[in-house]
């Protein structure tokens, strides 16, 4: 049975709230006309939804440090204090767009299997392709329930090999298994593959075991960029360039998926597994701006996890925040200039979750055989 994180995740966010409040208040900054529990604190009017953002606090199969259950939560909290204005729209957000913070999901089910399928109900109703989700985890365990609830959009139409994942991070994320378990962080990438995703182009990899290091080798679908590489000393310029000429050139639908141990663990030093050596803040930033700018991809969705509230500093919390305002901008930006244009009729802010029972099938089959 999995852990019952609800009553613990709430008895903290209080203590995180006020430790995010008093290091604003240290620096002098002040935040007026504050709507606490909306990420970015800003109010929300009418009933459309341009943006929406999902809280996951999911935290099941963490292997080193935990607390992803308290993230969605802390980077929301955070956010109330990230800077409205941004220089690519040169308005303060939401830059004239609806943007909705919609209830978190709620952590039902008896088994791995059980949350998995209600992941996937919670966001599904949000795949219609009339807005863009933004989701805010928890472990990454939460990308094959996403990926699967994407099939639902219109660019994809149930076929997952037209789908190309965009992921930061600094592991591969390519396990068969880890403790048993297939399912688990370790393996968010591979699952996903295995769900049907056409493309896979990773960067900030810097920890992998050998056998993932021979499945980036011989599986066509898989395009690593290397930390070793990227942020070489001696070569990683040209390297980093290549990275982004790949990104230019991305076509169809497209998922992003940013695990923040993909920087550098002097940014995130409270997320379950920091690694030294990954991308700066500025290459994150480079990243999400050459995935959204590529002229041939339309970007459906994008998730930011293994969030992880700080004792003491809000910064990798913020850092999060930060990340996910960027993805938020960078869509705003691709429906001004015509690379993302709604598929359906708004379909407002009160949406049922929609029933799913495959991870329930699928894992019970695979026990069974």
């Amino acid at each position: 049975m999995p852990p019952n994180n609800q009553s613990s995740r709430r008895l903290d966010l209080n203590q995180i709230k006020q430790q995010v409040q008093e290091h604003m208040r240290k620096g002098g900054v002040v935040v007026e006309d504050y709507f606490e529990g909306n990420f970015l604190g800003l109010p929300e009017t009418g009933e459309d939804v341009d943006v929406v953002v999902l809280p996951l606090p999911y935290e099941l199969t963490t292997s080193y440090g935990q607390g992803t259950a308290q993230g969605p939560a802390a980077c929301i909290a955070s956010s109330g204090h990230v800077e409205l204005f941004d220089a690519e729209l040169g308005v303060d957000l939401p830059a004239f767009v609806h943007l909705y913070t919609a209830p978190e999901w709620n952590g039902e089910g008896g088994s791995l299997a059980e949350q998995l399928d209600n992941i996937s109900s919670y966001l599904r109703p949000w795949f219609r392709g009339d807005c863009f989700p933004v989701v805010l985890g928890g472990e990454h365990g939460i990308l094959p329930p996403l990926v699967h609830a994407a099939r639902q959009h219109p660019l994809i139409g149930g076929d997952l090999s037209r789908l190309t994942v965009v992921q930061i991070d600094a592991h591969a994320d390519l396990r068969p298994e880890l403790d048993g378990e297939a399912y688990s962080h370790a393996c968010a990438a591979g699952r996903s593959l295995d769900l049907g995703v056409g493309r896979l182009l990773q960067v900030g990899i810097r920890a992998y075991s050998k056998e993932e290091a021979e499945i980036i080798e011989n599986d066509e679908r898989i395009t690593t960029f290397f930390a070793r590489e990227t942020q070489s000393p001696t070569h990683g310029q040209a390297s980093w360039k290549a990275w982004l000429s790949e990104l230019s050139s991305l076509s169809g639908p497209v998922h992003l998926t940013v695990d923040i141990d993909g920087l550098d663990g002097s940014l995130v030093p409270a997320t379950g597994t920091p690694v030294p050596g990954g991308l700066s803040y500025w290459q994150a930033i480079e990243t999400i701006r050459a995935v959204f700018n590529a002229p041939n991809a339309v970007i459906i969705s994008a998730d930011i996890n293994e969030i992880v509230a700080q004792e003491g500093s809000p910064i990798t919390e913020f850092t999060a925040a930060m990340l996910a305002t960027k993805a938020i901008v960078s869509h705003i930006k691709a429906r001004q200039e015509g690379r993302w244009v709604a598929l359906a009729e708004q379909a407002g802010k009160n949406r049922d979750a929609e029933p799913s029972g495959f991870f329930v099938e699928k894992i019970g089959n695979a026990q069974g055989a």
